[in-house]
């Protein structure tokens, strides 16, 4: 957790990873494992609880922004310089159920970069099947995102 701590500025309850487990010039893979405490499933839904869709779209924006702020610091500059902000979702599709117990892995491959937009794909697998594909952008703001 340390390590996620150092790269990207999101904290508990709104972090979404839990491990690193590659990152490579293309992309990066993390892992979460569904824990039945988190504080979503008191209302999604009582004696049912499904993980919502959207906090699936957060861990891939997550891994995402652990993805590109290893290649600022890559470049040598530091990450607490910048802040990954979501300038774009683009056909998020959900495609089976996440429930507590469940480990997932997070895996985001870059597509471009124009200026300081960054446009990635990302996936969420349950095993080995998926429940989530989804295009996005971030952009890594310089100067805490104001």
């Amino acid at each position: 957790m340390e390590t996620i701590y150092k790269t990207i500025p999101h904290r508990p309850p709104f972090l979404f990873v839990d491990k690193i487990i590659e990152i490579t010039a293309e992309g990066a893979v993390c892992e979460r494992t569904i824990r039945a405490d988190e504080p979503q499933f008191e209302g999604h839904y009582p004696g049912n609880p499904i993980m919502p869709g959207v906090l699936l779209c957060e861990s891939v924006f997550q891994t995402g922004a652990i993805y590109l702020a290893k290649q600022i610091e890559a470049e040598g500059k530091s990450l607490h310089e910048v802040t990954p902000v979501l300038s774009r979702i683009r056909d998020a599709r959900f495609k089976s159920m996440v429930k507590p117990g469940d480990t997932l892995t997070i895996s985001v491959t870059m597509i471009e970069t124009l200026s300081k937009f960054h446009f990635l794909k990302g996936k969420v697998l349950n095993g080995s099947k998926v429940a989530l594909t989804i295009e996005f952008a971030l952009a890594m703001i310089e100067g805490g995102g104001q």
